[in-house]
């Protein structure tokens, strides 16, 4: 059996041991402590413009946070791109609001601003404007950021900036996580840097990152004894965890570097083949390639590449379900142009690891042609 070829594992870059030791050997076990301050310190220096962070205990944390702090409540509707992980949507039900699904566009495969408009005047129509826009980097490729940042100041609703899967993109030169009224970050262990498990909240102000704190660690009221007149969570981020990301802080830009040559590589390997393409970035846009992905003329296609990799090892996946496909969001309004469903149905996700060798890239490119070959 050939060795196990993953999708997206962990890459530690040598100096996350020390920090770690340095937690324990100081007994900053809890979660606060240094190196969560000097993690936060790290991730805004990284993004710039104004960016105030919050080390979380994971990116759904500090997207579920998001929504507290635009107020949303039960009731409320919520737009959330359609094309995206479920950890996207699913803060919207914690809150007890109604998530509003928009699909894609094909350039970005991110949330359509010409469908976005159209929802707003709909839901408007129905009586109940959106209380909030939830825009998503997919896979890295940032967003249209100013078509959709300008219809949701048009209609005066807040973007929350799922940048989950975007640290190291950019648009027109400015650092994804910092476009939105909130913006999110994950450091789950398939991402591009990680803390095991951790997110961040970026916000552009102290005053909302002192009511993210005050969230993420059982709103516990300013009193001697444990007074509290809000509910809380355990969200913060522990030092421990922090201590990983500020030795993955340092090794960031090699990690974009080795994914988007990754996907250079696959692209170049792969232009022979016509039933393969790929998703090129518009002008002015810059992803981090987290993860390669491909799209072929069929799901049957998309299938047969997919099983001949499993057969040699090799873990690859389809793009994300679409959330209207979903069977626990089925029951919400979605406004679908087809986009989702088709990216879906012929889109596969190839092994994109910044720990990828050489010879396990020449495996997976080498089972793609195989299979080809033999069709």
């Amino acid at each position: 059996m050939d060795s196990k070829i993953w999708l997206s594992s962990p890459h530690m870059g040598g100096t996350e041991q020390s920090y770690v030791n340095n937690a324990f050997e100081t007994n900053w076990i809890a979660p606060l402590g240094p190196h969560v301050d000097g993690f936060e310190n790290d991730i805004q220096d990284y993004l710039k413009n104004g960016s105030i962070v919050t080390a979380l205990s994971s990116g759904t944390a500090a997207l579920h946070l998001a929504l507290i702090l635009l107020g949303v409540k039960q009731g409320d509707e919520v737009i959330c791109q359609s094309k995206t992980f479920s950890a996207s949507a699913n803060p919207i039900i914690y809150q007890g609001a109604t998530p509003i699904f928009v699909d894609s566009e094909e350039d970005t495969w991110n949330i359509s601003p010409e469908l976005l408009e159209i929802t707003i005047q709909d839901r408007i129509k129905k009586g109940k404007k959106p209380k909030a826009i939830i825009a998503v980097h997919l896979y890295g490729m940032p967003y249209k950021v100013d078509e959709v940042n300008d219809i949701a100041s048009a209609y005066n609703i807040p973007v929350i900036e799922d940048s989950a899967e975007a640290l190291g993109s950019s648009y027109k030169n400015k650092k994804c996580g910092t476009f939105g009224e909130i913006a999110i970050l994950s450091f789950n262990g398939n991402k591009i840097i990680t803390t095991s498990g951790g997110g961040a909240l970026i916000t552009k102000d102290h005053t909302t990152k002192q009511k993210a704190i005050f969230l993420a660690t059982q709103a516990r009221d300013n009193a001697v004894e444990y007074l509290h007149s809000s509910i809380g969570y355990n969200y913060r981020m522990s030092n421990v965890l922090a201590g990983i990301g500020r030795g993955q802080m340092q090794v960031l830009d090699e990690r974009v570097q080795a994914r988007r040559k990754n996907f250079e590589i696959y692209k170049e390997q792969l232009k022979t083949i016509n039933e393969i393409t790929f998703l090129n970035e518009p002008e002015s846009f810059f992803s981090n390639r987290w993860l390669s992905c491909v799209l072929t003329p069929s799901e049957d296609i998309r299938e047969g590449i997919r099983l001949a990799l499993l057969n040699k090892n090799i873990e690859s996946r389809p793009l994300w379900k679409p959330m209207h496909q979903q069977p626990v969001f089925s029951a919400f309004p979605s406004y679908n142009n087809g986009v989702s469903d088709a990216l879906f149905a012929n889109g596969l996700c190839l092994p994109s690891g910044s720990n990828l060798t050489e010879n396990e890239l020449d495996r997976v490119i080498s089972t793609i042609k195989t299979y080809f070959r033999a069709c």
